[in-house]
């Protein structure tokens, strides 16, 4: 530097953003270039592109030595950068406790309550980076915890928004208000739930905030745990007594969201909680219609398992069976006709004992158990090769599927030969039901045969059956 400055280097040259040397020497602590570019009459409080000058660098980068330096050069103390953020700000929003002790005891013009362009104090700034020493040197020193900024945050807000706990702790310890709102109506719970920040969330509860609050949309703070698939959060606010049913401003519940968002750990946990599954939103779609649309079998069979209405209608007057149907969900529309016969059979034949052994080993999806193999090979012969065109549909009526059913399955149509595969659908969704009530699956179908004027199909069925000496399926009743 000092060849350069005795060949006659221009010091105070700038670079593409306006700064000079004093900035560089500033910022990154070195004292002796700082006092030597002073020395040969470096301007002190030129700024660069973002509004920062030599002083302001040494307070962000917590250089205290240099800092000292400067003032005593005559740099300006009150000065402020592009986001009208002064002394105090940069050096609380980095932490830099010294050089903050040294502004507020030794510097005169410096307001401990300054707002920024965005009307945020040091205190804000400290809040936001979870700087807790600086929190507490400010709370200290008497600043204001009042103050919103231009989003109407406070500083507990922003704790929480940035999961930071520990200051997030001691502003509720100093009695700072729990349930503020900003301008879309978040409390700091909104802004920890939305985080994904749970320590934070459970200690605004155990401080008593409200549980239920809505922001502007009428989100709670489930809503958001449901939108990003925060499964420990939405237990915690769960166990705090939050409304599980409560709607947002799209008539949205936790579940269709968790639904839509493909969060099946959380829709188990909303059902567990007991919420209620046929809530329409405002396109008069319940969290089945939603998981229809998108093809979400998982979630669709936990919900079946949990008894819907299956009648509920969205706003096009579909119901799910019929989004599933058109969305060409195959397996997800069988689910939902097999557990339509299966509430029927169980109001028909069960007492509401939801412990019963049919509760427990209920599913609707396909079958692939190796003890049903036999009997699910016979099916997709029959289907394939021995039932006619017409036959299947004349099963379905003997069988009592309703209209609707039949339009379901009818709607996945791959050209001619495809009764084959409705006829095998059919089959598969009957013996669901047939398994499910403990009765013989081949007596059922010789009646069904029967019954559809095929006695010639019944009778070979029945042979073969009998012909195996040790099937359990024997039609001895025959």
């Amino acid at each position: 530097m000092g060849v350069l400055i005795k060949r006659g280097v221009d010091i105070k040259a700038k670079n593409n953003i306006d700064r000079t040397a004093l900035h560089w020497a500033a910022g990154a602590g070195h004292e002796q270039a700082v006092r030597l570019l002073l020395e040969h009459d470096a301007s002190v409080n030129d700024e660069d592109n973002f509004g920062m000058n030599a002083l302001l660098l040494s307070a962000w980068f917590g250089h205290l030595r240099i800092l000292q330096i400067l003032v005593n050069a005559g740099a300006k103390t009150n000065c402020v950068n592009k986001n009208g953020r002064n002394l105090l700000h940069c050096a609380a929003q980095r932490g830099h406790i010294k050089v903050i002790e040294f502004v507020m005891e030794d510097l005169e013009d410096v307001r401990l309550d300054k707002k920024d362009k965005m009307d945020r104090t040091a205190f804000h700034l400290a809040a936001e980076n979870g700087q807790l020493e600086v929190v507490e040197f400010l709370i200290g020193s008497g600043c204001s915890r009042s103050i919103k900024d231009k989003e109407k945050n406070t500083a507990l807000h922003l704790a929480a928004k940035n999961g930071h706990a520990e200051v997030l702790q001691k502003l509720i310890e100093v009695g700072m208000s729990l349930d503020e709102t900003n301008t879309e109506g978040l409390t700091a719970l909104h802004g920890a739930a939305e985080g994904g920040h749970h320590s934070c969330v459970k200690l605004l509860l155990e401080a008593g905030c409200d549980v239920h609050a809505q922001t502007q949309k009428k989100m709670t703070g489930l809503h958001y745990a449901a939108l990003n698939g925060y499964e420990d959060m939405a237990r915690t606010l769960i166990d705090a007594g939050i409304q599980t049913d409560a709607l947002n401003y799209q008539n949205a519940s936790a579940m269709h969201i968790a639904v839509l968002q493909n969060h099946p750990a959380l829709v188990r946990l909303l059902i567990d909680a007991e919420c209620d599954l046929d809530i329409p939103d405002n396109r008069q779609q319940c969290p089945l219609h939603i998981a229809a649309e998108h093809g979400r079998q998982d979630i669709a069979e936990m919900i079946l398992i949990a008894g819907v209405n299956l009648k509920l209608t969205d706003k096009q007057g579909k119901t799910s069976l019929d989004i599933a149907a058109r969305g060409n969900h195959i397996n997800l529309a069988d689910m939902i006709i097999k557990a339509d016969r299966f509430y029927k059979w169980e109001k028909d034949n069960l007492n509401s004992d939801s412990d019963s052994w049919v509760a427990k080993h209920l599913t609707f999806k396909q079958d692939h158990r190796l003890e049903t193999q036999h009997i699910r090979s016979v099916t997709w012969r029959l289907a394939t090769k021995y039932l006619k065109p017409g036959e299947w549909k004349k099963l379905a009526h003997y069988w009592k599927f309703t209209e609707a059913h039949i339009r379901a399955i009818e709607h996945q149509w791959a050209g001619t030969k495809s009764y084959r595969e409705h006829g095998h659908r059919i089959l598969l969704i009957w013996l669901h039901g047939v398994i499910m009530a403990g009765e013989n699956p081949i007596k059922g179908l010789y009646e069904g045969l029967v019954g559809i004027g095929r006695r010639d199909l019944a009778e070979s069925i029945r042979k073969q059956a009998n012909a195996d000496s040790t099937s359990p399926r024997r039609c001895t009743a025959m």
